[in-house]
């Protein structure tokens, strides 16, 4: 934990005082169900913290490496060189899409993911540049975005693969696996600055390889549910 970091913990009131100032009740509910509640929310009172804690964490990190590389795209409006995709912003986040032109279908995650953010593009885009990166030519992509109904994605293809092998859209053996990369334009130099990096081998016991934070709306709403994420569904392109 940095300096800042534990000078702002130590100014915060503990937990299950701000758990005890909620007036929260609901009808008919048990005192069993009470007491239950309010210890729950002492401890999600504690990971809001947590995750503010780790985004300072993260927005305190020191300068990734330079891309030196010219990457080329084609977009929904003609070839695009990697610096094009960040457009008047400083920041930029690629998202990359296990869409290759060895798929008969796209990933039902990645593609449930996206159907989430489409809404979110125009919000997303007053703070950041946004661009969704996949190896299939960009006709393949346009026409799946109009069957699903997309309306803001930004689409890329990478024809040469490079940018997909070089940040991780690539699996060892060729196959797709998703990204997520923000990268940064200061002063005429672009860096990498942070990506996900958790995968199968940082996975706990019994659990999904998912990284933290959750990228997906979706397991957002199934957590707070009694029937939780399952193990036995899976998203699908068509119900």
């Amino acid at each position: 934990m940095t300096r800042v970091n534990a000078m702002t913990s130590s100014s915060l009131k503990p937990a299950a005082e701000l758990a005890k100032a909620s007036s929260f009740r609901y009808p008919n509910e048990s005192e069993a169900y009470r007491r239950a509640r309010d210890a729950l929310l002492v401890e999600e009172i504690e990971l809001r913290r947590q995750i503010e804690r780790v985004a300072e964490q993260r927005r305190a990190l020191p300068e990734g490496g330079e891309v030196t590389k010219s990457y080329g795209f084609i977009g929904e409006k003609g070839p695009a060189r990697f610096a094009e995709l960040f457009g008047d912003k400083d920041t930029l986040v690629v998202y990359s899409y296990m869409f290759g032109p060895q798929r008969e279908k796209p990933c039902p995650m990645c593609t449930s993911l996206l159907s989430a953010w489409d809404g979110e593009v125009p919000d997303i885009q007053q703070r950041v540049a946004l661009a969704i990166v996949a190896r299939s030519p960009i006709e393949r992509l346009v026409a799946f975005k109009r069957q699903r109904g997309w309306q803001y994605l930004p689409l890329y293809s990478d024809p040469s693969a490079e940018f997909s092998r070089d940040y991780h859209g690539l699996t060892p053996d060729g196959g797709d696996d998703a990204a997520f990369n923000v990268f940064t334009r200061r002063n005429g130099t672009i860096r990498h600055f942070w990506a996900g990096e958790m995968n199968g081998a940082t996975a706990d016991p019994g659990q999904d390889p998912r990284g933290a934070p959750d990228l997906m709306p979706l397991w957002t709403i199934l957590d707070v549910t009694p029937e939780g994420r399952g193990t036995d569904w899976y998203p699908k392109l068509q119900y």
